[in-house]
């Protein structure tokens, strides 16, 4: 160990679910690392809309996961497990976690971790692993996204929405994107959307129709389903591929599965928590290697929207829910 570790931390947890005025502060014991495990030093921990879905009781963790939210962090690691790169020690870090994260201290796998440079603000990389592995895996791994294909994702200000757009982008796809006021449209089109659409005054079909010619978008990144998910199969070209991360507008859809044989389209969809560590470990790999030199060169920074006090756990939770926020919510952890 580097540094005198202390045996109890501050967290943000609750009793009982309900809203954003459940969570308040706790005194746990900071957790000691296992096997390849590292103990993190919290610096920032990301606001996630998961994080809202368990607070409200109806997303528990994974077995073996903290019962803490937070599922991805930033800060600096102060021990190692016996079976975790020794040389880790000390290092600023981010890491995908499977919960633990609204705490002074969280555990996070050595696999899970993508190296901090020094150009890239901790409250920045404590917003980039939950949609960076989340966009990574679900636009380019599942939905096979190609150079010069056409991509519409929902959401467009969201912390997955802004990612897609900005990640897309770089690989050279069009993106279309849906907003619920013109104010987040602008927002939507600065970051690099080729059309952004305010779903509440248009209609979505007709204009990714217009706008394509017709033809339709090869990719669509829903996180709507319920009754968006027929619509979307309107909006879908020839062997399009739709993609769900999340079923906001309900999980039940309704389809007409002749238009699906007739356009050859690929349904698909993920959730990310509950997977393996090993499959995480591959994905880190992969973002490594493909995503990770955008963040290192400066060519993508996530879009940040507020950060709140550890303290404040329960305002950054009602500003999420409220729907006004534009791009990453984080809390500092750290004094």
């Amino acid at each position: 160990m580097a540094r005198s570790i202390p045996a109890v931390m501050t967290a943000a947890g609750f009793d009982e679910p309900g809203g954003p005025e459940v969570l308040r502060a706790e005194q746990l014991d900071v957790p000691t690392p296992q096997a390849a495990q590292l103990l993190i030093e919290v610096a920032y921990a990301g606001v996630n809309r998961p994080d809202v879905i368990q607070r409200q009781g109806f997303y528990p963790p994974p077995p073996g996961a903290s019962p803490i939210p937070g599922l991805e962090i930033s800060g600096k690691v102060v021990a190692v497990g016996p079976d975790a790169p020794p040389e880790m020690l000390n290092r600023r870090v981010c890491a995908l976690v499977t919960g633990g994260g609204y705490a002074q201290y969280c555990l996070a796998e050595a696999a899970h971790c993508l190296h901090v440079p020094d150009s890239l603000p901790m409250a920045e990389a404590a917003a980039l692993p939950e949609t960076l592995f989340t966009v990574w895996h679900n636009v380019f791994e599942r939905g096979w996204a190609k150079d010069g294909e056409t991509l519409l994702v929902h959401g467009g200000t969201s912390g997955i929405g802004t990612m897609a757009i900005m990640l897309a982008k770089a690989f050279n796809l069009t993106v279309i994107t849906t907003c619920g006021s013109d104010a987040k449209c602008d927002a939507a089109r600065g970051i690099g959307a080729d059309l952004a659409i305010n779903y509440k005054l248009q209609d979505f079909v007709d204009e990714v129709r217009a706008f394509t010619k017709g033809a339709g978008v090869n990719i669509v990144l829903d996180m709507v389903s319920g009754d968006y998910v027929a619509r979307n199969i309107d909006c879908l070209a020839e062997d399009g591929r739709h993609v769900t991360i999340a079923v906001l507008g309900g999980p039940k859809a309704e389809i007409n599965m002749a238009k699906v044989m007739m356009k050859r389209i690929s349904l698909t969809g993920s959730t990310l928590r509950a997977r393996p560590d090993d499959f995480k470990a591959m994905l880190a790999d992969e973002i490594h290697m493909h995503a990770w030199p955008l963040i290192e060169e400066g060519d993508i920074r996530p879009v940040m929207d507020e950060v709140f006090p550890l303290a404040e756990a329960a305002a950054a939770h009602a500003r999420m829910e409220a729907g006004d926020h534009i791009g990453k919510i984080v809390l500092k952890v750290a004094e």
